[in-house]
């Protein structure tokens, strides 16, 4: 279980850092509405579950098949948590903005489908990061579903929260700056904590 949670400890700041997700929800919610962005959410959501089956049974396959190739994910997986971890931190520094295109899609659960589908940023997830927490020795199947279904629930809880509360922010199309940054110095530090972590255990 303390497992369980720390993945989710690990993975929330990466789902609050912006990325094609996060601008095409935000995207739907100021070109329409709040009901725009839950629909894109459900979309994105789907879209990860794909990665979910892939990612769980291929991992079952390379630990069994190839434990060097394992521990070669194992440890690219923390170079690109350090990677993030020092990305956010330098935009605290920086004049780094968040613009977010006032535009509505027809279908957006189809778009959000897509979007999660082809996004690098969860495949980095699914093949990088999610190994990390996942016991050999155990039912890797099982194990990799169970954290693909934390994490698909997590984006949906989050996503689903942004679309209300940037609902309710009108004629708004970039976030606070300064709040941006905290957000960008907390999420490094937290992802700085997690790879530190695993590079210990």
């Amino acid at each position: 279980m303390s497992v369980f949670v720390l993945f989710a400890l690990t993975v929330i700041p990466l789902i609050f850092t912006p990325g094609p997700d996060m601008l095409f929800i935000l995207s739907q919610v100021i070109g329409k509405d709040a009901k725009a962005g839950m629909m894109a959410t459900v979309g994105i959501c789907l879209g990860y579950l794909v990665h979910s089956v892939l990612v769980a049974l291929g991992i079952a396959a390379i630990i069994v098949s190839f434990p060097v190739l394992f521990e070669t994910i194992r440890w690219l997986g923390i170079a690109y948590l350090l990677f993030l971890a020092f990305s956010l931190i330098k935009s605290v520094f920086s004049q780094h903005k968040l613009n977010i295109e006032n535009t509505s899609s027809s279908n957006p659960i189809k778009k959000g489908f897509f979007t999660a589908l082809l996004n690098p940023k969860g495949m980095l997830i699914y093949f990088a990061i999610l190994p990390q927490f996942i016991n050999k020795t155990e039912d890797t199947v099982s194990q990799g579903l169970i954290l693909s279904l934390i994490f698909i629930g997590l984006i949906f809880v989050v996503y689903c929260g942004l679309s209300v509360l940037f609902a309710k922010i009108t004629q708004k199309t970039h976030i606070d700056q300064r709040k941006q940054k905290w957000i960008d110095g907390g999420s490094g530090g937290l992802l700085m904590l997690a790879a530190t972590w695993l590079i210990i255990n």
